[in-house]
């Protein structure tokens, strides 16, 4: 079994509502490339990364004379020939080796009859616990859906969300507003849900010191971990002198070297961690096994993603040892996706690990070229400007709060 041929599809499906956070905006829709690897029997293996357009499908396609006839279970040789340091110096691949891979894992898995996690070393649940991932949202175009800024309605935002899907964790994403209101939104989340574990992820929005008072003010909730409070590993570092909550990252521990010197000196506590990031499903789970080592907390990230990263996202909890925090997943906010069946449901919070081989999902090819035909119709989005404020940019640490009225705009 070799690579045949290497196709990208760039998609856009509409969320539910605009999502805004400290960095810029989600404009009412996510936009991803759809990966799809042939093998020279016909098979086809699937795989995600985000963004796209013409540069991102040519940047995929263009790895095809790299890998023409490569045998897709051979996965580190892929590695070796997608994400050689030197030549990634002068082209990051890291992104497009973890689509590549996924779907080589989904062949590979498709092949032998086993499902992703089994190349892994296999599954330790067959469920995995996800978080709610609460945004300020804008309202949708017509105004029915979103509009959530003020606690109040962040709130009622929650328990609709816990009452469709029974999460019982609770991440705010905040850093778009004042310190102060995600400090109360917090408070009227512990209170509204004294049972179940909150979070808190401003992006990296704040300063050392303004993290730390922000810390300080909430440690009296029920905090599973504080995210990305401010930007850098020597800011966690500092904020982690000062606030009795365990500190989480996303965004400044995303590969091995930076997890060397996390660890070597002791800079973050919780290492969440993403297949795209990452470079793939087995950097990612590779990188949890180092922290289970080190007794560091490990958890699985989400970077906006549609049913096939969903599906690595599953694969990579089932198989990690040290997960000890439920999942990120912006998935909830989608309002269809393009694998066959629509959206994979949450029961009580989590998501069934897929039961067929490999990824355990397939694409269907008319909700895929429905997607790529509304991408084309609507093109893409500048994810860090946002759209409620022509003006903004963001700067770390975010120090002008260009809506300190809770503006209530509608995306149009």
């Amino acid at each position: 079994m070799g690579i045949a041929d290497i196709r990208a599809t760039t998609v856009t499906v509409p969320l539910e509502a605009p999502l805004r956070h400290s960095m810029g905006a989600h404009w009412g829709r996510f936009v991803r490339t759809v990966v799809e690897v042939v093998d020279d029997e016909g098979r086809s293996g699937w795989g995600e990364l985000g963004g796209g357009g013409e540069s991102a499908e040519a940047a995929i396609r263009g790895l095809l004379p790299y890998l023409k006839g490569h045998d897709p279970l051979q996965l580190e040789q892929l590695r070796w020939k997608i994400m050689n340091p030197t030549a990634s110096l002068y082209n990051n691949r890291t992104q497009l080796h973890a689509a590549i891979e996924m779907a080589c894992m989904d062949l590979a898995g498709k092949r032998l009859g086993i499902r992703a996690c089994d190349l892994l070393g296999g599954a330790l649940r067959e469920r995995v616990p996800f978080a709610s991932y609460i945004f300020y949202r804008y309202h949708d175009e017509a105004g029915a859906r979103g509009g959530e800024t003020t606690a109040d309605e962040i709130v009622v935002h929650a328990r609709d969300l816990k009452a469709r899907h029974g999460f019982t964790t609770h991440k705010l994403k905040g850093g778009h507003f004042a310190p102060d209101h995600d400090v109360e939104v917090m408070e009227a989340l512990g209170e509204a849900f004294p049972d179940d574990l909150l979070r808190l992820d401003p992006n990296g929005a704040w300063s050392v010191e303004q993290a730390i008072r922000v810390g300080q003010a909430i440690e009296k909730l029920k905090n599973d971990y504080f995210e990305d409070p401010t930007w850098g590993l020597e800011g966690m570092r500092r904020v982690r002198q000062f606030v009795r909550i365990p500190t989480a990252t996303n965004t400044v521990v995303v590969n091995f070297e930076q997890l060397t010197q996390s660890i070597r000196h002791d800079l973050v506590d919780v290492v969440l961690l993403d297949t795209t990031f990452w470079g793939g499903l087995r950097q990612a789970h590779k990188a949890g096994t180092v922290l289970e080592t080190f007794q560091y907390g490990a958890s699985v990230h989400s970077s906006g993603e549609l049913g096939i990263q969903l599906a690595s996202m599953l694969h990579l909890g089932a198989a990690l040892p040290n997960l000890g925090f439920a999942a990120d997943a912006h998935y909830h906010h989608l309002t269809d996706d393009i694998i066959v069946g629509g959206r994979l449901p949450y029961r009580d919070g989590m998501i069934d690990l897929p039961s067929g081989p490999g990824l355990g999902v397939e694409v269907d090819r008319e909700k895929l070229a429905r997607y790529a035909e509304l991408f084309r119709e609507l093109g893409g989005y500048t994810y860090d400007r946002d759209p409620g404020r022509p003006d903004w940019f963001s700067t770390v640490p975010e120090t002008r709060y260009a809506d300190p009225g809770l503006k209530r705009a509608r995306l149009r």
